[in-house]
């Protein structure tokens, strides 16, 4: 795993650095396979990044978006990730639908609709049961409890490693997650921190030694890049780099 870790001046930086670190990803995966494959993130963070890539002149039909968890929710709900990313970028460029693969959450119950979603990924990467593929890019961000995606500390979702796609537990509402196998198989990881409330959870992500289980941003160690871009206000104390 090769890690980098920056420190950007505010949110607007955090977000044009993040830019650039994505563009080149997709563009470097276009070029080698053919292809690219991003997941993508929820909450606030990410949203200016999104209303920045809608700009950008990339070559779209090669570019497929996947999501890293999303809640459980209908797609036009306003809590919807799907939604956001939708509104802030995807129906402002010309990528085709066959491009978009949202994680269902029209199913009765959720863990049928994480085997709907897994059994999607395998057809679309072409792997078989218990292979783990390799997206090129997952976006990620953290709370100010550690959780990243929908792993939140001391939840069944943590334990999770025969699976691509699982349901994850915030305060009793279900959501739909990647697994942590799934999310550390990537190419890049690229997680956007801001904000002064995130330094208590990050100390801990970076501490040499902390319980993944009440910390669950430890786990993510990608077998590619791991980027930790974070804003001055989440990212002045600290001291590992």
């Amino acid at each position: 795993m090769n890690k980098f870790v920056e420190v950007l001046p505010d949110l607007t930086a955090l977000v044009e650095r993040s830019r650039q670190i994505v563009v080149e990803k997709l563009r470097e995966a276009i070029a080698k396979r053919g292809m690219a494959t991003i997941a993508l993130a929820g909450g606030s963070t990410p949203k200016p990044l999104y209303e920045k890539l809608s700009g950008e002149s990339l070559p779209w039909d090669k570019v497929h978006i996947f999501w890293g968890d999303e809640r459980y929710v209908p797609p036009d709900h306003p809590d919807s990730n799907q939604r956001m990313a939708r509104l802030a970028w995807l129906d402002q460029v010309a990528i085709p639908s066959r491009n978009l693969h949202p994680m269902p959450t029209d199913d009765a119950d959720p863990a049928i609709a994480a085997q709907k979603h897994a059994a999607e990924l395998q057809e679309f990467f072409h792997t078989q049961s218990g292979e783990f593929p390799s997206l090129d890019m997952i976006l990620l961000g953290i709370g100010d409890d550690a959780h990243t995606a929908s792993l939140f500390p001391h939840t069944e979702a943590l334990q999770v490693c025969d699976r691509l796609v699982t349901v994850g537990n915030k305060d009793g509402q279900p959501r739909i997650t990647f697994t942590i196998p799934l999310i550390n198989q990537a190419r890049t990881v690229l997680f956007m921190v801001a904000g002064a409330n995130k330094q208590a959870a990050l100390a801990q992500i970076f501490a040499p030694v902390a319980d993944g289980n009440t910390y669950p941003a430890r786990f993510i160690r990608p077998q590619g890049e791991l980027w930790w871009l974070l804003d001055q206000p989440a990212g002045e104390n600290l001291t590992e780099t």
